[in-house]
């Protein structure tokens, strides 16, 4: 009896150590991919000698343009898409911690809606008179989509789906603030730029995006793991979580903030993209369990390797244009929404 435990452990680990390998290898492949298609499709082996001329290791002759082309433009926004997928597929894992609801995550609460109005704010009507970046205006529309919902929602003592409820009207009412915003405000040019940026797009992000995504998400990253065993805690409620030694209003005060913080970042990048924070954690979850020591991780991962994908199929699904990244993930959220509803009924 003693000896089947070590087994057992020594078996998850094993487990644990192929997904972590097979994750990191199917991500390599994807940012690769990525990096090669578009309108001019480059060969896996120039990306690659590009990459490495790039990083300094070697010294490879290439013709300039397509060198040009990986290191600045498609590279930078392969990473960039991976950083976005974590960091939302980790908000959603966050959220439906906090909230023990399978549905949360932050296009449906409405912080995406939020943090896309506090943008255009800034790049519309010059709110701050250009003292205010427009990261910092996305936080203060989501942290603002946040009070909202926490104030409609008032507890969410009462059901399960009141949360979502309210943040489906908060959802409502910024995106119709943004809507008037552009319509009213910008000219057709910026309106539809703004438009085509509100559904998701990689397009323009560049290097400096990337390292300041890559100092967020990993800077939330490395916090959510420390905060492990209060959202494992937070899973059986509020009372429960208290009567652990957990302090509840501050630890829910700091993730709220983390949330808000890495949502607004990303939506002042590449705009309001949804349902990766729905989809991802359930997958996750089915892969290393409802921990959130290793499914945070495993949150970041495959959130990443998600939305590369996604991002991929968005520029090869329509000929000659690019579809909006924003489009794509609900083709595949949408479904996966409508089979945890399904799933979540009432049993006759």
């Amino acid at each position: 009896m003693t000896a089947s435990v070590p087994n057992g452990s020594d078996g998850s680990m094993v487990r644990l150590a192929l997904l972590s390998l097979v994750s990191a290898v199917v991500l390599a492949c994807a940012i690769a991919v990525a990096t090669a298609i578009g309108d001019y499709t480059i060969g896996l082996g120039t990306v690659f000698l590009a990459i490495t001329n790039g990083l300094g290791l070697t010294s490879a002759t290439l013709p300039p343009i397509e060198e040009s082309v990986v290191w600045d433009l498609r590279l930078s926004r392969a990473l960039v898409a991976a950083l976005a997928g974590a960091g939302l597929a980790l908000c959603g894992a966050i959220l439906q911690a906090l909230l023990r609801n399978p549905l949360a995550e932050p296009f449906v609460l409405g912080v995406s809606a939020g943090a896309s109005t506090g943008a255009v704010c800034v790049i519309i009507l010059g709110v701050g008179a250009g003292s205010l970046s427009l990261s910092v205006g996305a936080f203060v529309g989501a942290f603002s989509a946040f009070g909202l919902v926490a104030l409609l929602s008032n507890g969410a003592t009462s059901g399960p789906n009141h949360t979502i409820l309210a943040g489906v009207a908060a959802s409502q009412l910024f995106n119709a603030l943004t809507s008037y915003i552009v319509t009213t405000s910008g000219n057709a040019e910026q309106a539809r730029n703004v438009m085509f940026w509100l559904l998701g797009s990689f397009g323009g992000v560049r290097w400096p995006d990337f390292q300041l995504l890559l100092v967020v998400v990993c800077l939330c990253l490395v916090i959510c793991i420390l905060m492990a065993r209060s959202l494992d805690a937070f899973t059986f409620g509020d009372e429960d979580a208290a009567a652990l030694g957990v302090p509840v209003a501050r630890i829910r005060l700091l993730l709220f903030a983390v949330t808000a913080l890495m949502t607004a970042t990303i939506v002042s990048m590449v705009g309001a993209i949804g349902f990766v924070g729905l989809v991802v954690p359930h997958a996750a979850r089915y892969l290393v369990g409802p921990m959130h020591l290793r499914l945070m991780p495993a949150c970041a991962v495959v959130g990443a390797v998600f939305m590369v994908i996604a991002d991929i199929v968005s520029r090869v699904i329509a000929t000659q244009q690019t579809v909006p990244i924003g489009v794509v993930t609900a083709l595949v959220g949408v479904p996966f929404f409508a089979i945890i509803l399904y799933r979540a009924r009432p049993q006759a």
